[in-house]
């Protein structure tokens, strides 16, 4: 899973990348100047923590996501930008965008566009990849009329490619239009930006997050609704400092400040919702891990995320739920009270399912 966090300069969008990443070494650029930051973050999550108590494995792991810190950019108050273009293409192979949107207010940090306000910010951003998407059909529609021969497939892409276009010239989003199952694998491969699920981050200092006032507020808040877009605050530069204390210490500065959860678990709920993602866990002495699948997936396809030979031979399903084995502590418990069941091929994995597969190849 590939998440893309873009945004204008001086929003903290790079301290939000390390907070996300941990800052423990594994980001890297993609390769030149202005490239992008790309690095790994793992997902919180209590259940693998308990579990891993419980069992005491020689590995946990957590489920992760890829984030792709794209080069900030400037726009004028004058508008388009073309240069922003080159900086979005880098998360075309995202999954999801994240906007990131400064609330802070900084003496020594300022603002490209002069006073803060967020909503225009997004509005700005949301403007540059709408310019992305165009160009990207101005060059396809060109190439293919530039070609000797036009054939029947070229004729319905340039007929499709045509409304994408009619749709964003007029303000509107690729993700807006009523497309076919068909018309949709037909574009797929520009991956384009406006088609994609967006969540905004509102990065706020430390005084915004405890009043729960920050400008533009008024806004931000119906434009993300028209939009589609889920809103989150984040204290990012404060998490960011509470990150680097020692574990002991990081739960009390957090309760201190109000934060109930680190903001990468806040993005992350956010991010399976808006994608539709679950988690299945297996467990055992050598490893407890969380693994990442799309709801509705069933058992046998779930297999198939842990090696593709178990898909192949599948068997059947052992599974239990997590909230059973926290009331019980034990395997052999929930076998004796009948709350361990064997489940075929076509059992749709629920989120929070412990998971032992059987096959045979």
């Amino acid at each position: 899973m590939k998440i893309g966090l873009i945004g204008l300069d001086q929003t903290g969008k790079t301290t939000l990348f390390n907070l996300l990443t941990g800052r423990d070494g594994s980001a890297v650029t993609s390769g030149g100047k202005g490239s992008a930051n790309i690095g790994t973050g793992s997902v919180p999550d209590e259940r693998i923590d308990f579990l891993s108590a419980l069992y005491k494995p020689k590995k946990t792991t957590y489920a992760k996501i890829e984030f792709i810190d794209v080069a900030g950019f400037s726009v004028s108050t004058g508008g388009h930008n073309s240069g922003a273009a080159k900086f979005l293409n880098d998360v075309r192979p995202c999954d999801a965008l994240v906007h990131v949107l400064r609330a802070f207010q900084s003496g020594s940090i300022v603002h490209g566009m002069g006073a803060i306000d967020p909503a225009r910010d997004l509005e700005a951003v949301e403007t540059e990849m709408l310019f992305a998407d165009l160009e990207m059909i101005e060059k396809r529609i060109a190439r293919i009329k530039a070609g000797k021969k036009i054939t029947k497939e070229h004729e319905i892409e340039l007929a499709l490619l045509s409304r994408c276009y009619d749709a964003l010239e007029y303000g509107g989003a690729i993700s807006d239009m009523d497309l076919s199952g068909d018309e949709l694998a037909a574009i797929s491969s520009f991956a384009f930006l406006t088609q994609k699920p967006r969540i905004a981050v509102v990065n706020l200092d430390e005084n915004q997050w405890e009043t729960k006032s920050w400008p533009a507020q008024e806004a931000l808040l119906p434009m993300c609704d028209g939009l589609n877009i889920p809103l989150l605050e984040l204290c990012v530069e404060v998490e960011l400092e509470i990150s680097r204390l020692p574990e002991e210490d990081k739960q009390m500065f957090m309760d201190d400040m109000g934060i109930s959860q680190p903001g990468v678990a806040v993005l992350a709920r956010a991010v399976y919702g808006l994608l539709g993602l679950i988690s299945f866990l297996t467990i055992g002495n050598d490893e407890v891990r969380a693994w990442t699948i799309e709801k509705g997936t069933n058992a046998r396809h779930a297999a198939g995320k842990v090696h593709s030979d178990i898909e192949r031979g599948f068997i059947r399903a052992e599974v239990v739920k997590y909230d059973n084995i926290k009331q019980f502590g034990s395997m052999p418990k929930l076998k004796e009270k009948g709350l361990f069941r064997l489940e075929g091929k076509e059992y749709i994995v629920v989120d929070g399912d412990i998971i032992n597969f059987r096959f045979n190849i």
